[in-house]
């Protein structure tokens, strides 16, 4: 599955991405505030990535945007099932392209996405540690649930909090605006 916004590419990755996928996100910076990356963060990883299967209701993208070289990675969002049976946003991107409003951008992409595809609830969530995503997931129309729960982190190796958020892609007016 693809999706096009206005600067950037949403496309599944592919073998030939695993060195680029590498570059952006083998940074602690980066893999602390994920909760299913290792760290230290090998290549063999993101090779295991990059080959995974997907299931089509719940997407993963490469976060990509043209480059005098073709195209450069970004980052990597998409949609999974979480624990409580609901459909959640994950993102990254990389430390190269931090505040440029990539992340908000490409995760207006994933959202029209997931109501596209019949989703109409979304949760995600961030480490409180990191206030950015927070910021974006707020930004997008997410609203806080009030709640922060222990999550475990693969890149810290234990359990951190992590405020959760929720998006109801069944109210229109919900729906975050590509002009926000």
């Amino acid at each position: 599955m693809f999706h096009v916004t206005e600067r950037l590419l949403l496309r599944p990755a592919w073998p030939e991405d695993a060195d680029a996928l590498f570059g952006g996100i083998a940074d602690e910076a980066i893999v602390r505030n994920l909760a299913r990356a290792p760290w230290p963060y090998l290549p063999e990883h993101a090779r295991e990535f990059v080959m995974r299967k997907q299931d089509p209701r719940y997407p993963g993208f490469l976060i990509t945007r043209p480059s005098p070289a073709g195209s450069e990675v970004v980052g990597c969002i998409g949609l999974q099932p979480n624990e409580s049976s609901e459909t959640e946003l994950g993102y990254w991107v990389g430390r190269a392209h931090w505040n440029r409003g990539y992340a908000s951008e490409a995760a207006r992409g994933v959202l029209e996405v997931a109501q596209l595809l019949g989703h109409e609830r979304i949760e995600a969530g961030h480490f409180i540690d990191n206030p950015a995503s927070g910021r974006v997931l707020r930004k997008i129309g997410f609203a806080p649930t009030g709640k922060v729960v222990p999550r475990h982190s693969c890149g810290r190796g234990e359990e951190s909090p992590c405020a959760l958020y929720r998006l109801d892609l069944s109210v229109p007016a919900r729906m975050p605006s590509q002009a926000a």
